[in-house]
């Protein structure tokens, strides 16, 4: 077991999920689109990062759906990047998956990047999507 509570192989994707940037009405996304965006044949992790005003019912439907919920009483693109660059920096998964709008995310694609990892950049839709998140990726999906 790591620090992470996964095991020692580093393999599949580690999917890293912005709350607030994401799970917003006006993308009509949900946890399913993304988990199937970032699935290949093993997810070696799946986080969901909310802030403390996330609704119990969220964090309920994303628990069902596999993901370990990270409530955060602070800024939730801090915790989401240090966490994601940790595991990239162990090299815990083959592939660095951050599920995002936000540009500040771009440091931690290119840290996995250097690290010889794949990254893929998901966004929420054509008008959520950030450019420099698609370009320091080196796939990246829009969800429609």
């Amino acid at each position: 077991m790591d620090l992470f509570g996964g095991d020692d192989s580093a393999d599949g994707v580690a999917l890293f999920v912005d709350g607030p940037n994401v799970l917003r009405d006006e993308f009509d996304v949900d946890l399913d689109d993304i988990r199937e965006a970032a699935a290949t044949d093993r997810l070696a992790t799946t986080r969901l990062y909310v802030d403390e005003h996330a609704t119990p019912g969220l964090i309920q439907a994303a628990e069902a759906r596999g993901f370990e919920v990270i409530v955060t009483s602070g800024d939730v693109d801090v915790k989401l990047a240090v966490d994601a660059t940790k595991f990239a920096a162990q090299q815990r998964a083959d592939t660095l998956a951050i599920a995002s709008r936000d540009t500040d995310f771009k440091p931690v694609l290119e840290v996995a990047n250097s690290f010889g990892l794949q990254t893929l950049a998901i966004a929420p839709g054509s008008h959520g999507r950030s450019d420099a998140l698609r370009n320091a990726a080196t796939d990246s999906v829009t969800l429609d």
